[in-house]
C-alpha cells in the first residue's frame, strides 16, 4: 500500500477503542473520564484534517447494548472526544456506532453497514479510495468487505500472522501513520 498516493480524494475510517485511545482490556469505556488518548492520537487527527477529506469514526459498543451504560454516557464519551480533537486542530466529520449485541446485525462490524450509512450520509465518499485503520481483525474484514486498504495497529488484541489477506498494512500507531502519509 502507497500511502503516498493518498491526497484530499480519500476518505478515513477509524476504529475508537485501542486505535485512537486508550483500550481497556477484555471491559469497556463506561464514561468520560475513563477516556484517554493513545500518545500521539491528537496531533495525528490534525494531520488527518489536513490529508483526508472526510473522517469517520465507526465503532461497536456492545456496552449500551449490555446496560453497562446509556447512549446518552456514550454521547458525553464522543462529544469529550470530538471537543479534544478539534481543540488539537483536527475534526471527525461523523461517528457511527453500533450498540448490537447480535454479530448479525448489518450495522455491526465487520458487517458493513456503519459504512454504508457514511456512504449515504456523504455521498462523495469512494470506498476503493477509502482505509480503515483498526485494531482487531473484525475491523480489517469491515475494511474488506467494502473494498478499503486496511491498516492494522496493535494494542490489547492479537496481532494477525503476516502476511494476511485481510491486511494491506502494520502500523505500531495513528502518530505513525499520519508521519508515513
Amino acid at each position: 500500500m502507497d500511502l503516498k498516493k493518498i491526497d484530499k480524494n480519500w476518505t478515513l475510517f477509524l476504529d475508537r477503542d485501542g486505535v485512537i485511545n486508550v483500550e481497556k482490556d477484555m471491559n469497556y469505556i463506561l464514561h468520560r473520564g475513563e477516556f484517554v488518548f493513545n500518545p500521539g492520537a491528537l496531533e495525528a487527527m490534525r494531520h488527518f484534517a489536513e490529508k483526508f477529506s472526510r473522517i469517520f469514526v465507526v465503532t461497536n459498543q456492545k456496552g449500551v447494548g449490555k446496560g453497562l451504560m446509556t447512549s446518552n454516557d456514550l454521547e458525553d464519551i464522543h462529544s469529550h472526544m470530538m471537543d479534544q480533537i478539534e481543540s488539537a486542530g483536527g475534526r471527525i466529520d461523523r461517528i457511527y456506532y453500533c450498540a448490537d449485541l447480535d454479530n448479525g446485525s448489518p450495522n455491526r462490524k465487520p458487517n458493513p453497514g456503519m459504512g454504508l450509512l457514511a456512504k449515504e450520509d456523504f455521498p462523495a465518499t469512494d470506498f476503493t479510495r477509502s482505509v480503515m485503520v483498526g485494531n482487531t481483525m473484525s475491523d480489517m474484514q469491515f475494511g474488506r468487505n467494502l473494498d478499503m486498504y486496511t491498516i492494522f495497529i496493535p494494542s490489547t488484541k492479537p496481532m494477525p500472522e503476516l502476511p494476511h489477506p485481510l491486511v494491506d498494512l502494520v502500523i505500531p500507531s495513528l502518530l505513525a501513520l499520519a508521519k508515513a502519509l
